[in-house]
């Protein structure tokens, strides 16, 4: 199935993702209100898998309604502590206060992915990686949030990995694609699978 190939997302990170794997695409962002998808389904208790699954599917379907023919790859990340799903921080106040919640724990990032071609999900796929934080002080926290500044506001942890948010952590179990948010590994092997790609 050689057909043309979305990516139904706007991030710089998971466009690397796909041109580093080699993979031949347009990058077109779906036009959708995430907060309005995932406020109904947090308030009925929905998972935080299912609430990345959702979101992945509603992208990949917005964009592949738009793009008939064209094969679309839909992706969301939520990240959860037990039950509790985190949301990038507003204020540097936020950001401080998701680093105290997230201090000495292990939290989850987990990572849905979705094909859609002529406006139906073909498949979808669902990755985990789980984060263990050391165990930080009040007085790092500040000292950290401070000297990352507004990069502690541009992702749901109020931390980079790639960056210095790797000092924060003990333990890392999981593919760097998971992180990102993008899994990879699973993709490629479905591309090959359709046909899209050289296998």
């Amino acid at each position: 199935m050689t057909v043309p190939l979305i990516l139904a997302s706007s991030s710089p990170f998971r466009r690397m993702l796909m041109n580093n794997a080699g993979l031949q695409f347009e990058a077109i962002p779906a036009n959708i209100d995430e907060r309005a998808i995932e406020a109904p389904l947090e308030k009925n208790g929905a998972s935080p898998d299912a609430v990345a699954l959702v979101l992945a599917k509603a992208k990949a379907k917005e964009v592949s309604d738009r793009f008939p023919g064209s094969l679309v790859i839909g992706s969301d990340q939520t990240m959860s502590l037990g039950d509790r799903v985190f949301h990038k921080p507003k204020t540097m106040a936020d950001a401080e206060n998701h680093l105290r919640s997230l201090s000495a724990q292990t939290h989850r990032l987990n990572s849905a992915i979705a094909l859609a071609l002529n406006g139906d999900v073909i498949w979808e796929h669902m990755s985990h990686a789980a984060l263990t934080m050391r165990a930080l002080s009040n007085e790092f926290i500040t000292r950290h949030v401070n000297r990352v500044g507004e990069k502690a506001l541009s992702s749901v942890g109020a931390y980079q990995l790639e960056g210095e948010g790797i000092q924060l952590f003990s333990k890392i179990d999981g593919d760097y694609f998971t992180i990102v948010g993008l899994p990879m590994l699973p993709l490629l092997e479905k591309l090959r699978e359709l046909g899209t790609i050289d296998g």
